[in-house]
C-alpha cells in the first residue's frame, strides 16, 4: 500500500498564506519583533542594574548636570544642552523613517529615497555627536584627586563656588614622574597615560592658594556636593593616592567609577545598535535606488528596518530619561 506524505502548499504554510500568518505579520516582520523583544530585555537589564546602583549610592552619585555641560565650539557651562540636541536629531530621524515607510506603502520610490537619506544622515550625526561626547567625557575638564580609599576629591573656588581645574592652581615641581613601575609590584603607568600633574604638585598648589577648597562626592539635603573647609580639605588631601583626569573603566574624576562604567556600557551598547542601524539603512537605501523593492512590488524591507530604527530611538528615550535627566 502506497503512503503519500503531503508537506503543504505555498498557500498553507508561512511563506505567504494569509490564513497562517501569526498576528497577520510576515515571517520577516515576526522575526524582527522577536529580536526587538529579546534585545529590549537586554537593555532593561542594563537600565535596571544602573537604577539599583544609583539607588544604593544615591548620596555620592555624580550629578549629570555637572558632568555633561559641554557643547562643541562653545566655551561655558551648558548643562544637558548637547545631549538634548542629540536626542532631538535621533527622534527626527525616526520621523523621517516613518515617512519613508509610508511612502513605501504608496510605492513612491523617490520619496522613499529622500526620507531614507535623511534618516541615514540623522543617524550619522547622532553617532558623531556621541563619539565627541565620549571623547570629552574621557578627556575630562577639571581633574580630581582619588584617595587611598577610592573616594574622589574635587576642587572649587571659595569665593564663587565654581569648579576649579587642577591646572589653575597646581605648582610644577619638576620631580620624577614615574613612581609606579613593574619592579615595585604595582600597576605601571606608561608616559602617555601619566596625569599632567603629580599628587605632590596638586597638594603644594592647594596649600599655596587659599581660595581653593575640596568638594567631596557626598551630597547634602539640597542635592549639592558638600564643600569642606580649608582644614578639612587638607586632612582629606593627606590620603591622596592618584591624580585623576577624565574617566575610564578604572578611574573617574566625576565621582563613582560605577557611573563611568554604566555610561560606557549603556551608551556604547546603544551606540553599537545605532551604528548597525545606519549600516542596514544604507544598504536598504541603495537597494531602493536600484529598484530592488520596486520590482518586488512592495517595500516591506523598509518597514522591517524601520521597526528596528524605531526601537533604537525608543531605547535612547529611556536612556536619556534615566541616565541623564532623573
Amino acid at each position: 500500500m502506497d503512503t503519500t506524505v503531503t508537506t503543504g502548499t505555498a498557500e498553507s504554510v508561512w511563506s505567504g498564506g494569509s490564513k497562517n500568518k501569526p498576528l497577520g505579520a510576515s515571517y520577516g516582520k515576526m522575526m524582527m519583533w522577536f529580536f526587538i523583544v529579546s534585545d529590549a530585555l537586554t537593555f532593561s537589564g542594563f537600565i535596571a542594574a544602573y537604577g539599583f546602583s544609583r539607588f544604593k549610592f544615591a548620596d555620592s552619585w555624580p550629578i549629570a548636570d555637572e558632568v555633561f555641560t559641554h557643547v562643541p565650539l562653545f566655551h561655558g557651562n551648558y548643562p544637558m544642552i548637547y545631549v538634548a540636541i542629540m536626542t532631538f536629531i535621533l527622534i527626527m530621524s525616526s520621523v523621517t523613517m516613518v515617512l519613508a515607510v509610508d511612502a513605501g506603502h504608496k510605492l513612491q520610490k523617490n520619496r522613499v529615497i529622500w526620507y531614507m537619506f535623511f534618516t541615514v544622515i540623522g543617524g550619522i550625526i547622532f553617532l558623531s555627536s556621541q563619539a565627541w561626547e565620549w571623547a570629552t567625557f574621557i578627556k575630562g575638564d577639571f581633574g580630581a584627586i582619588e584617595t587611598k580609599g577610592g573616594r574622589i576629591l574635587q576642587f572649587v573656588k571659595a569665593d564663587t563656588g565654581e569648579r576649579a581645574a587642577i591646572r589653575d592652581f597646581a605648582t610644577p615641581l619638576h620631580e620624577e614622574r614615574v613612581d609606579h613601575t613593574n619592579n615595585k609590584g604595582v600597576w605601571f603607568f606608561g608616559e602617555s597615560t601619566l596625569p599632567t600633574y603629580s599628587v605632590n604638585e596638586v597638594v603644594t598648589g592647594f596649600k599655596a592658594d587659599s581660595n581653593i577648597l575640596v568638594r567631596v562626592e557626598n551630597v547634602n539635603e539640597d542635592g549639592h556636593k558638600i564643600v569642606l573647609t580649608r582644614d578639612e580639605s587638607l586632612k582629606r588631601l593627606a590620603g591622596s593616592k592618584y591624580v585623576v583626569e577624565g574617566a575610564n573603566l578604572i578611574h573617574n574624576e566625576y565621582g563613582s567609577r560605577l557611573f563611568a562604567d554604566f555610561f560606557f556600557f549603556i551608551t556604547g551598547f546603544h551606540g553599537f545598535h545605532v551604528f548597525s542601524g545606519v549600516l542596514i539603512n544604507i544598504i536598504i537605501f541603495f537597494n531602493v535606488i536600484i529598484g530592488t523593492y520596486e520590482r518586488r512590488g512592495h517595500y516591506e524591507m523598509v518597514e522591517k528596518v524601520g521597526l528596528y530604527w524605531h526601537f533604537v530611538d525608543l531605547v535612547w528615550v529611556f536612556v536619556f530619561t534615566f541616565f541623564y535627566l532623573v
